[in-house]
């Protein structure tokens, strides 16, 4: 019978690895506090860690010479950051910041690259998310071009309830705003709908998450590819 790794619960992507790749990880992986607004990697800075976290989100964002900023993915407990360094990108141009807080289990970037490069279930795990990855990117790309502020609010909250496991969201519009890279205003009018609705409730930087089929009903198809894909590529992964 299988043993359980007892540093990974918490994280899919590490917690039904093999005996032989939780025991060499087990001897490297350190668990870490992922306070909100802790960087963990820099635009075009050297990387040096990976993290999984075990609670909370990381937002994966990319800043334009003006200032503004847009969030293109974001990292729960479903996944890794820093997956670039496995294949070869020891920067990216694009930073890692925490923006529901909670811990992760990090390893050091020469000890992931080296059980990346042996092949095996962590190779094929991580490849698994980076497609998972790839395909939320592009389905953001997509939404913030094509779809108004509330499909694209709808989204990102259901985005958020899926990482998180929980109803409530500690976050204000204007942070919101800025990881969408819309204006406040369309953020204030969009959830106001939404609370109309009944599928939200917002109040001095907390929304609950009251009817979660009305959001889903809201949102665009976005949503619901970036979750199928997710599906699809890990849960087999996880559960065989």
């Amino acid at each position: 019978m299988k043993k359980k790794a007892p540093w990974a619960p918490l994280n899919g992507l590490l917690q039904d690895l093999p005996d032989d790749v939780c025991d060499r990880v087990g001897d490297e992986v350190q668990l870490v506090d992922m306070p909100a607004g802790k960087v963990l990697h820099e635009a075009n800075v050297a990387q040096t860690t990976i993290y999984f976290p075990r609670e909370g989100i990381v937002s994966l964002m990319y800043a334009l010479e003006s200032g503004d900023t847009s969030e293109f993915a974001m990292v729960g407990n479903e996944g890794v950051v820093g997956i670039g360094l496995l294949t070869g990108a020891r920067s990216v141009p694009t930073r890692a910041v925490v923006k529901v807080g909670g811990e992760a289990l990090a390893l050091r970037g020469e000890f992931a690259i080296r059980e990346f490069q042996r092949g095996g279930a962590f190779q094929e795990i991580l490849l698994r998310y980076f497609q998972a990855l790839v395909t939320q990117t592009a389905m953001t790309g997509v939404c913030n071009r094509h779809h108004t502020v509330d499909k694209q609010l709808s989204r990102w909250l259901l985005l958020v309830n899926d990482r998180v496991g929980s109803v409530e969201i500690k976050m204000t519009q204007e942070q919101i705003a800025h990881l969408l890279g819309v204006r406040r205003e369309g953020i204030t009018e969009a959830a106001r709908r939404l609370q109309e609705d009944g599928c939200i409730r917002y109040s001095r930087g907390v929304i609950q998450v009251l009817d979660r089929e009305c959001l889903v009903a809201r949102s665009c198809e976005c949503y619901g590819v970036v979750r199928t894909e997710y599906d699809r590529l890990l849960r087999p992964a996880l559960e065989g």
